[in-house]
């Protein structure tokens, strides 16, 4: 078999009789949409690293505390979803996934952008929503493919202007932070949907001043309209 869902009552560990199953390409260990279950996972096994060929790995909702670093053995992996766990930081070795496109990090306990996700050149969809990250780092440059992120209900004071670098972001959720102004570069993203489709440009829930939300509310070219109306007082 290639796809593999493990399903019970609990769930406190992985079988080992998953690991020699070595033509594995999908592994989903999560309770997610299916309230009867509770799992309770708080490791990984390192023998994960053996599933070489898994491309798709789900493990959302579980007590998850740490990921072993063996997940960077896994080159053809594709999808991550560690959401609703008990992680606080992720080990150096995932900036190995060159082909991981889409992780899925919301209610975790990380306080910051791991530098490691700043080595996924092919990521596009990033949710790290919901970990009270107070800080994005510069680096967050080098993801320059990404298309969706969400950073909804942290503890955001500022962006860097390396975010105004991401010309192919889409989507940006930045909802319920502290933000109270923007890059003066922002209006560059010109990608963005803008209000066209919901959420797209999400700031609701913060108290910005610079620029206020109704210029916001106008898309690139008032954000860009609006600081250069203050360059040249």
């Amino acid at each position: 078999k290639k796809k593999l869902k493990i399903s019970g009552r609990e769930l406190l560990s992985v079988p080992m009789q998953v690991f020699g199953l070595e033509q594995l390409q999908v592994l989903e260990m999560s309770p997610e949409r299916e309230s009867c279950l509770r799992y309770r996972m708080e490791l990984l096994p390192r023998d994960i690293g053996r599933l070489r060929n898994l491309t798709c790995l789900y493990l959302d909702s579980n007590n998850l505390k740490e990921i072993p670093a063996e997940i960077g053995t896994l080159s053809h992996l594709e999808r991550l979803t560690l959401s609703n766990n008990s992680l606080s930081s992720l080990p150096a070795e995932m900036g190995a996934l060159q082909r991981l496109h889409s992780l899925h990090l919301a209610n975790n306990s990380l306080t910051e952008l791991p530098a490691p996700l700043c080595q996924l050149r092919s990521l596009t969809f990033l949710d790290m929503s919901d970990n009270k990250i107070d800080t994005i780092p510069s680096s967050i440059r080098h993801l320059e493919k990404l298309e969706t992120l969400l950073l909804l209900f942290n503890s955001l004071e500022s962006l860097p202007e390396d975010i105004c670098l991401l010309r192919n972001l889409h989507t940006l959720w930045l909802g319920n932070n502290h933000l109270r102004s923007l890059p003066a570069a922002f209006g560059e993203l010109v990608n963005l949907d803008w209000g066209f489709n919901y959420c797209s440009s999400n700031f609701e829930g913060n108290p910005l001043e610079s620029p206020p939300p109704d210029i916001c509310s106008r898309g690139p070219e008032g954000i860009r309209d609006y600081f250069s109306s203050l360059r040249r007082i």
